[in-house]
């Protein structure tokens, strides 16, 4: 148990990560369940796991680096098991000037890669691209409509 613990706070000092990451890989070191929970609250208690810090973390770099939008970045992590609060806590940390200005962006991007003359045919594409990197449907439908000049 002792080796899991130090290779489950090596591995948390590198980067911020979450208690079912933390979970998922001392199952993969064939760690028992019980052992598994007790090395989880150690490294809770000694701060080397906070899923606030983690979820903050999480939502800078998917934003900034990924270019996601919130609600893919708040899909993954509910999939990672953080709870609503702390979800809430990291996504307020998204500036809203920012935020539009990464979507206008991965639009402008997305639309220099697209060859269709017909603006119809381009905003579908260009709509797809921003709902599936997971911004809102009413801010995408809005940007491109305000990009393509279509009112």
């Amino acid at each position: 148990m002792e080796v899991a613990l130090n290779k489950a706070a090596a591995l948390c000092s590198g980067s911020e990560h979450c208690k079912s990451q933390v979970m998922e890989k001392l199952s993969l070191w064939n760690v028992s369940p019980q052992d598994a929970c007790d090395i989880i609250d150690r490294l809770v208690k000694e701060k080397y796991i906070d899923n606030s810090r983690f979820a903050r973390a999480y939502c800078h770099d998917k934003f900034r680096f990924a270019h996601w939008g919130r609600i893919k970045i708040r899909q993954m992590l509910r999939h990672l098991r953080i709870n609503d609060e702390e979800i809430e806590e990291g996504m307020a940390a998204i500036n809203e000037e920012d935020y539009l200005e990464t979507l206008e962006d991965v639009l402008r991007a997305k639309d220099r890669t697209l060859k269709d003359k017909d603006k119809y045919l381009r905003k579908g594409k260009l709509v797809r691209h921003l709902l599936s990197r997971g911004f809102e449907t009413e801010l995408a439908i809005s940007a491109v409509d305000s990009y393509l000049k279509l009112g």
